[in-house]
């Protein structure tokens, strides 16, 4: 059936369909591709190769014109709530990176796929589906296949033509498989853009928003109530704290977005939050007026070991959406969905050898942290800024780990720590998320 009021894109125009289902829309084919906006009651189309079908390659006819037509299945059942995985930086540049993702990551994957079947879950890849070998596209689009879920795709700095002079020719062989790299799309209530803040020079990149993807999200906002929820999928953060961390005045320009400020205003009439990777760690930040959540790494600390730069699982965030409200936790690959923390015994934090360190990888403020000893309640555990110990001993010093020397351990502020009393043979911690969620875990001592 005809549907009206749908909006239909090129990444700069936007258009909505008239009461027949119909649209016009004036354009050129320099801006590649024509796409619709999906509405949040549709299922999302698939392509063959596994991945979200929202667009069509503008290829006018002789006379310059060109028919694109978009089908629109309904879901079934309600519609009303919904499931959003973010999975960062994949990261695949050799063979054991693929083995990795097929044994591990397609595994885990399914069950959450499976275990969320009712909420209609959708992946959104954010950036670094590659590690520079462009090659290996087609065992991203397998991995999602076999996961029997569908993907949207967001740019990243690895997924670029290092040889390109141009941001516009980098993203040529990205385009090519995955479509536009500034798009958007609704599930349910929530309006959820894509964007592209990976600018290429010519010789490395910054975070940075052009001004016609800003131009195309003033007039794609236009559409959307003020007020309704807005998920900004992005792959370098709009801001985050790790210079704060590790003793940096300025945040460098390739970790976050330097013209921030204008997305900001754009988002101000929005319950906005922004969506990110790139960093290899898990954060949680507000920069007003939005939140930040800068998401761990699928491939953790570039597939050489269990965990991120911070300690947080190799894994991805799950987001679920119920009417207007938004509600998250991180799944660790490998592990039950409660899987919330890992506690270290005293000693193996060097600078604290007393403290029993617990990180806590989704934990912000507000969050609730306790422990007791041998079932004696003791209060709310200090928060510690600090390395994970398990990251130092996979990640710490110039040979390790194995074929990734650079990569080391971040600091971290989600780390929570207690000195148990003399004697003491069991200390439990309790960590409640912003939900009212328990999650409990015990240590021997």
């Amino acid at each position: 059936a005809p549907r009206a009021g749908v909006p239909v894109s090129d990444g700069l125009s936007v258009v909505a369909t008239a009461a027949d289902g119909t649209y016009e829309l004036a354009t050129t084919t320099r801006r590649g591709h024509v796409f619709v906006t999906l509405p949040g009651d549709v299922q999302v189309p698939v392509s063959t190769a596994g991945t979200a079908a929202f667009f069509h390659p503008l290829a006018p006819g002789p006379g310059g014109e060109q028919r694109a037509d978009f089908a629109l299945q309904p879901l079934p059942g309600a519609a009303d709530r919904h499931a959003l995985l973010l999975v960062a930086d994949p990261q695949i540049q050799h063979a054991q990176d693929i083995a990795r993702l097929q044994a591990e990551a397609v595994p885990d994957l399914r069950r959450t796929v499976a275990r969320l079947a009712d909420q209609h879950p959708v992946v959104v890849g954010c950036g670094d589906l590659m590690y520079d070998r462009l090659e290996h596209f087609p065992r991203w689009e397998q991995a999602l296949r076999e996961a029997a879920v569908p993907g949207f795709q967001v740019l990243g700095n690895h997924d670029l033509e290092l040889a390109a002079g141009t941001d516009r020719d980098s993203a040529r062989a990205f385009q090519r498989r995955f479509g536009p790299t500034w798009y958007s799309f609704d599930r349910g209530e929530t309006h959820v853009v894509v964007l592209d803040d990976v600018f290429w020079h010519g010789t490395g990149y910054l975070g940075y928003l052009d001004r016609l993807q800003l131009d195309w999200l003033a007039a794609d906002l236009a559409l959307v109530e003020p007020g309704r929820r807005v998920l900004v999928c992005l792959h370098i953060p709009t801001w985050c704290r790790r210079h704060e961390r590790h003793g940096q005045a300025t945040a460098p320009d390739h970790l976050v977005v330097v013209n921030r400020e204008l997305l900001y205003e754009l988002l101000a009439p929005y319950r906005a939050t922004v969506l990110c990777g790139h960093m290899h760690e898990l954060e949680i930040v507000r920069d007003h007026p939005v939140e930040v959540h800068v998401c761990g790494a699928l491939c953790g600390a570039w597939w050489t070991g269990p965990v991120c730069g911070d300690g947080t699982p190799n894994g991805y965030m799950v987001y679920e959406l119920d009417g207007g409200d938004l509600r998250w936790r991180y799944q660790g690959t490998g592990h039950h969905p409660d899987h919330q923390m890992r506690l270290h015994a005293p000693g193996a934090e060097p600078e604290a050898p007393e403290l029993v360190v617990a990180n806590i990888w989704a934990a912000d403020e507000r969050w609730r942290v306790v422990w007791s000893a041998d079932g004696e309640p003791r209060g709310a555990m200090a928060r510690r800024r600090g390395r994970d110990p398990l990251a130092v001993q996979g990640l710490a010093g110039p040979d390790r780990p194995a074929g990734r020397s650079w990569a080391e351990p971040l600091i971290t502020d989600h780390l929570f720590v207690c000195r148990p009393p003399a004697g003491a043979r069991e200390v439990a911690v309790e960590a409640t998320d912003p939900w009212g969620r328990a999650f409990r875990e015990t240590l021997a001592l």
